[in-house]
């Protein structure tokens, strides 16, 4: 059976390929080799999500819903979230790469990514009330957390689609690109993540994450614990001898 996701290798990159067409739709299938394409991420220093074809995802196919008990859904859910969890804690830098249509599972595993980034006519949507549903995967809370509680409330309960321009507006998505730009420019950027200092990189997750759940009092109480530690790191020590040797710029990290 051909894998619906897999884990690519460019250098330092890992690059999880979503690649179940036309639709891209999650499946049981598609969970199960996400999954084993994340397990696959060690010695990554940055992660670059991406689709094959015209469209980043579908959503769910909604025969995976069929027939479901109230515990197979909580299952479900729990499997679902365990991958928004797992991409959200990886200690490197995640970036999403969407093109086309990009609804419910597919959105979510986006926004569980520290950015994303989309063409220009990409469509995003949280669909799941044409089927009587609220999303499963993280959605809903990670767009409030990014665009605030009455936006969350506004594109779930319309279940419509979104241009690409208004979730930049909303500051869901960090950067809309020319379609024919897309890709190449995703991978760049997401090789330069790879390049840097990716102890820092993680760092900084750590900090965004204490102030989202702390605010910024507990940020900075939590500052010194997460920061202190990279001056023990052969990266900031090198880099600080590079810069003062070389100038900025001209340092090379290799995450330790």
């Amino acid at each position: 059976m051909a894998e619906r996701a897999r884990l690519e290798r460019d250098g330092d990159l890992g690059v999880l390929v979503i690649d179940n067409q036309p639709l891209n739709l999650f499946d049981a299938e598609m969970v199960r080799d996400i999954r084993a394409g994340l397990d696959q991420t060690e010695g990554c220093r940055a992660l670059l999500v991406r689709a094959e074809g015209k469209y980043f995802t579908g959503g769910v196919d909604v025969n995976v819903f069929q027939g479901l008990s109230e515990s197979d859904a909580a299952q479900l859910t729990a499997d679902l979230l365990a991958i928004t969890h797992r991409i959200e804690g990886l200690p490197f830098p995640t970036l999403a790469s969407v093109q086309g249509l990009c609804l419910t599972a597919g959105l979510e595993l986006s926004l569980a990514c520290d950015m994303i980034w989309a063409a220009e006519s990409a469509q995003f949507g949280l669909v799941e009330a044409v089927i009587g549903l609220t999303p499963l995967m993280g959605g809903t809370q990670r767009i409030a957390e990014r665009a605030g509680p009455a936006r969350a409330r506004e594109l779930v309960m319309s279940g419509g689609l979104y241009e690409a321009a208004t979730l930049e507006r909303w500051n869901v998505v960090n950067r809309v690109l020319p379609d024919s730009e897309l890709a190449e420019k995703s991978l760049r950027f997401a090789q330069r993540l790879a390049s840097g200092p990716t102890r820092a990189h993680h760092a900084t997750k750590r900090i965004v994450r204490a102030f989202l759940e702390e605010g910024v009092s507990g940020a900075d109480e939590a500052t010194a614990d997460i920061g202190a530690p990279l001056f023990e790191t052969d990266d900031l020590r090198r880099a600080v001898e590079t810069f003062l040797a070389e100038g900025p710029g001209r340092a090379t990290f290799r995450g330790i």
